[in-house]
């Protein structure tokens, strides 16, 4: 009896600290927006340790794509399995993921050609801030990444072409990153009957979620200072765009990392491209 009451506290005490050291995933956290006057829901991944240590960690910012939302890198994607793999054989560094919901109210990252509903000022303006003031996150340009999938793959390019300040590194997957004329753009427009006032307005929208566009209206320095790192697989119906974008680059001579590898577009590909995705963005986390 005198031996099982000095094991039992033993064993709990051992048990609470294998428990700490375990990672941890929130897929359905909210904070209130005003700017898209609605709750958000987002999804976070806190590495093992985190709730031992004091220090603060590296964020990545993962997008889901088209059909998914904060859950999809979560469930589909195994990113807590993929993570704690990485984090333990050492080929990346721990780090927190966040994971917000582009699925709700409307689909997408980025304002619309209204100005009525402006995602990317919620991602910016209030998402970012928020979690970066919520859990201990290393709040500077060198040790913050964006990597995102399809849909999420384009958010992940243009932010960081929008926004090169705030981002070390980008990490574009099977991207969305179509290339379509002016001429096709406005005729989409007209077949969605979007009504603009200021027509100047629609070729400065164009030009700033167009690939191509911004790689030849943004300053070359800038897109440098981002560590980028393109993957798409050779069946991929995305394949042309995000060749293209390589190919401009190439020319421009800015320094990226471009992986054709053999798959198409589905979550197969993917959960094989993050792991590759966390040991790159580490690295730039070191420098």
């Amino acid at each position: 009896m005198i031996i099982i009451r000095i094991l039992l506290p033993l064993f709990f005490l051992t048990l609470s600290g294998l428990m700490a050291q375990q990672s941890r995933v929130f897929d359905a956290l909210t904070m209130d927006s005003k700017i898209l006057n609605m709750e958000r829901k987002f999804a976070v991944y806190l590495p093992p340790g985190y709730e031992y240590s004091q220090r603060s960690y590296p964020v990545l910012y993962l997008l889901h794509g088209a059909g998914d939302d904060q859950t999809g890198w979560v469930q589909f994607g195994e990113v807590q399995r993929i993570a704690d793999e990485a984090f333990a054989d050492g080929t990346a560094t721990p780090m927190i993921i966040v994971m917000p919901d582009a699925n709700t109210g409307k689909r997408g990252y980025f304002n619309d050609l209204t100005n009525d509903w402006r995602y990317e000022d919620f991602f910016f303006e209030e998402l970012m801030p928020y979690v970066e003031s919520q859990y201990r996150i290393k709040s500077e340009k060198k040790y913050r990444a964006i990597s995102g999938l399809s849909m999420g793959g384009g958010g992940t390019y243009f932010y960081a072409m929008h926004r090169p300040d705030l981002f070390s590194s980008a990490c574009p997957l099977s991207a969305s990153l179509r290339n379509s004329s002016f001429e096709d753009f406005k005729e989409r427009m007209a077949k969605d009957k979007v009504s603009v006032k200021d027509k100047a307005s629609l070729q400065a929208y164009f030009d700033k979620h167009q690939a191509l566009r911004q790689l030849e209206l943004n300053d070359p320095e800038e897109i440098k200072s981002v560590k980028w790192f393109f993957d798409c697989g050779d069946d991929d119906f995305l394949y042309e765009g995000n060749s293209l974008v390589h190919i401009a680059m190439k020319k421009m001579e800015i320094p990226h990392e471009f992986r054709i590898r053999d798959g198409a577009h589905n979550w197969t590909y993917w959960r094989d491209s993050l792991p590759v995705v966390l040991g790159f963005i580490s690295q730039t986390f070191h420098q």
